[in-house]
C-alpha cells in the first residue's frame, strides 16, 4: 500500500469497512472490494483478522472501530483436573492459532474442553448449538461454570452479553448485527454449520478465533470441507473405542435379526418389486450423493412415478415396525428391566406405534418443551425408565443415566448410529452399555444396517 493516509476500520452490517486506503492503490488483502459508496474497500466480516495482521505487518497505522470486544477475565470456579485427552486438545486448538475443530465422542467433555478454551482465551465467546435443549445446558452450565451472567438469542429470549449462547436459527438473523460483539466462537455440533445460509451467517463475524465441537464431522454430501475457511481444520481426535472403559461407559453392540411374517412378506415384496421396477424401467441412477434426488424428479412426473415412491414409503414402513421387531422388543424390555432405556425410530409413525403397544411415553418432534423436559427428567430420576423417540435425541440432549438402546430402524447414516451410540455412554460407577439393533432379514434394511456401522466403534 504506498499511501501513508490514516485508515479507520468500521464495521457495517456484517462487512468491514476501510477507509482512507486509496483505490488505486488496490485492495490490501483479497477478499474486500472498492465500493465507491463509501469511498472505501469493504468485504465480509471474517476478513477482519487477515487485513489487520496484513496491515501491521506494513507499519500501517490503523484506527480499528471495528471490533466492539475488549479482554474478558474468566476464572473457573471449580477446580476440575481436566482429562488427558481434553488437555491434549485444548493445546492442540491453541497451538493452531485457537482455530480448529475438536473431535471427541459423547460424553467424553467436549463442553468442559470449550470452558479451558473460554478460560485461555479470556474474550467475549459466543457458543453456538443447534437446539433450545442444548442451549439451555450450555446456558446453564456456563453460568455455574464462571459465576457471571449469560446472554440467550433464541426461543423468544434476545439478551446479548459478553457470553452469549444462540440457537445456530438465532446466529443466522443475528449475526450481521452482533458479529463484532464476540472474539471467540465456539460451534457445538459443528456438522450442522455448513448448511449453506449458516455458513453465509457464520462469514459476516469478525471472530479471530473459532473452536468447532462435534463427535461426527463428516457429512454424507461431504460439505465438512467448508469448516476448513470458517472454523479451521481437525486438530485432535479421539475416537469411541480409545477411550471407552477409561473415559467412557464399558459398551458392546448386539445386532438381531428378524423375519418378515408371511403377510408382511408378502406385503413387502410386493411395494418393493413395484419400486424396483420404476427404477429400472426408467433407468435411473441411485449411486451416489445425488441417487435419491434422482428418482423423486422422476418419481414426481408421473402418476405411477408417484405409486411408485408411495410403494416405497409401504415397503420401508413394513421393515422398520414388523410385528416381530414389536415382540422382540417387548422381550427385550423385559431382559432390560430397571434400566434405563432409549427406543430409537426412525419414524414418529413406528415410535407411536411402539409407544401404544407396549405403554412407554414418547418424545418426537411434536413434544413441547415444557413435556420433554417433565420425561427426560422422570426418565433420569428413574420414574420413567423407558422413552421411546424418532430420530429427536439423536443429538442434543444430556442424558447420563442412559445405558441401553434399542435401535428399532434409522437411516444409513453413520453420523445418526454413532449419536445413538453416544447416548448410552456417559461414564457412570458399575455401568456396561449396551446397543442392540434390530434388523428385518431379507430387507433393504440390511444394507442399510452395514453402510451405517462402517464406524470404527462397531468393529
Amino acid at each position: 500500500m504506498a499511501s501513508t493516509e490514516p485508515l479507520r476500520l468500521r464495521y457495517a452490517d456484517g462487512t468491514i469497512v476501510l477507509e482512507g486506503a486509496p483505490e488505486a492503490d488496490g485492495p490490501p488483502i483479497d477478499g474486500l472490494v472498492w465500493d465507491r459508496r463509501v469511498a472505501g474497500w469493504r468485504g465480509r466480516g471474517e476478513r477482519y483478522a487477515a487485513l489487520i495482521l496484513a496491515l501491521r505487518a506494513e507499519g500501517r497505522a490503523v484506527d480499528d472501530e471495528a471490533r466492539r470486544w475488549q479482554p474478558l477475565p474468566l476464572s473457573l470456579l471449580a477446580v476440575r483436573t481436566p482429562r488427558p485427552y481434553q488437555t491434549e486438545g485444548l493445546e492442540a486448538w491453541v497451538a493452531a492459532g485457537r482455530r480448529g475443530q475438536v473431535v471427541l465422542p459423547t460424553g467424553a467433555g467436549k463442553s468442559h474442553l470449550a470452558e479451558l478454551a473460554m478460560q485461555r482465551t479470556g474474550r467475549p465467546t459466543l457458543i453456538v448449538a443447534p437446539t433450545l435443549d442444548l442451549v439451555g445446558q450450555w446456558h446453564a452450565r456456563l453460568q455455574v461454570a464462571f459465576g457471571v451472567p449469560v446472554g440467550i438469542l433464541g426461543g423468544g429470549v434476545h439478551e446479548v452479553l459478553p457470553i452469549t449462547v444462540s440457537t445456530y436459527d438465532s446466529m443466522i438473523l443475528h449475526m450481521g448485527r452482533y458479529g463484532d460483539r464476540f472474539a471467540l466462537i465456539v460451534w457445538d455440533e459443528v456438522h450442522h454449520l455448513p448448511a449453506p445460509s449458516t455458513l453465509a451467517a457464520a462469514r459476516l463475524a469478525l471472530a479471530p478465533f473459532h473452536l468447532g465441537l462435534t463427535a461426527t464431522p463428516e457429512r454424507p454430501d461431504g460439505r465438512e470441507a467448508e469448516l476448513q475457511d470458517i472454523v479451521g481444520p481437525i486438530v485432535f481426535r479421539k475416537e469411541i473405542q480409545e477411550l471407552a472403559g477409561d473415559f467412557l461407559a464399558d459398551y458392546e453392540t448386539v445386532q438381531l435379526t428378524v423375519h418378515l411374517g408371511p403377510a408382511e412378506r408378502a406385503a413387502y415384496d410386493e411395494h418393493h418389486g413395484r419400486y424396483r421396477k420404476f427404477v429400472e424401467d426408467k433407468g435411473i441412477s441411485l449411486g451416489g450423493p445425488q441417487g435419491w434426488a434422482n428418482f423423486l424428479r422422476a418419481a414426481a412426473r408421473s402418476r405411477e412415478g408417484r405409486a411408485a415412491h408411495q410403494s416405497w414409503l409401504a415397503a420401508r414402513r413394513i421393515s422398520h415396525g414388523s410385528d416381530q421387531k414389536i415382540e422382540l422388543l417387548a422381550t427385550l424390555l423385559q431382559e432390560e428391566r430397571g434400566r434405563r432405556t432409549i427406543i430409537f425410530t426412525n419414524d414418529n409413525h413406528t415410535a407411536y406405534r411402539v409407544s401404544r403397544e407396549l405403554l412407554v411415553p414418547c418424545i418426537s418432534h411434536h413434544t413441547d418443551v415444557k413435556e420433554r423436559r417433565v420425561l427426560l427428567d422422570a426418565f433420569e430420576a428413574g420414574t420413567l425408565p423407558v422413552l421411546a423417540t424418532s430420530r429427536v435425541l439423536n443429538e442434543g440432549v444430556d442424558l447420563p443415566a442412559a445405558e441401553v438402546a434399542i435401535v428399532l430402524s434409522g437411516s444409513g447414516t453413520v453420523r445418526e448410529h454413532v449419536q445413538r451410540l453416544g447416548r448410552i455412554l456417559r461414564p457412570q460407577p458399575g455401568k456396561s452399555a449396551v446397543l442392540y439393533e434390530l434388523v428385518a432379514a431379507e430387507t433393504r434394511e440390511v444394507g442399510t444396517s452395514a453402510r451405517r456401522r462402517s464406524h470404527d466403534a462397531y468393529r
